[in-house]
């Protein structure tokens, strides 16, 4: 089962991804890749190329990438979505996600933390 590789979104909180690199993930945030500013489209794209999940609190945006993906029957490596919560809310919430899914069931997927 290969582990979920994961872009987090630059509304997220940047401490999470040095906190989930030290559990063992393969996490990057946008701003560690100078792409703050860029779309979320762009950064649905970039985790495309890349094969990773994304994680965003913008919900509402991520929720009609997804809509538009699904219309156009094009994939993606799973969009991670939640409302603004703290950083040790937000980890124990995805490490329970990482613990029940792995990178090809989280294929076109929209979860919600």
């Amino acid at each position: 089962m290969e582990k979920i590789s994961l872009l987090l979104d630059e509304d997220v909180h940047l401490l999470l991804s040095s906190a989930l690199r030290k559990r063992g993930f393969d996490v990057t945030h946008t701003q560690e890749l100078d792409r703050k500013g860029k779309t979320d489209a762009e950064q649905l794209a970039y985790a495309v190329k890349n094969e990773k999940c994304i994680f965003s609190f913008n919900v509402k945006d991520y929720v009609l990438l997804h809509n538009e993906y699904v219309d156009l029957d094009k994939d993606h490596w799973g969009i991670i979505v939640s409302k603004q919560l703290p950083v040790g809310g937000t980890l124990r919430r995805l490490l329970k996600l990482f613990q029940e899914n792995s990178k090809e069931s989280l294929k076109n997927k929209f979860e919600f933390l």
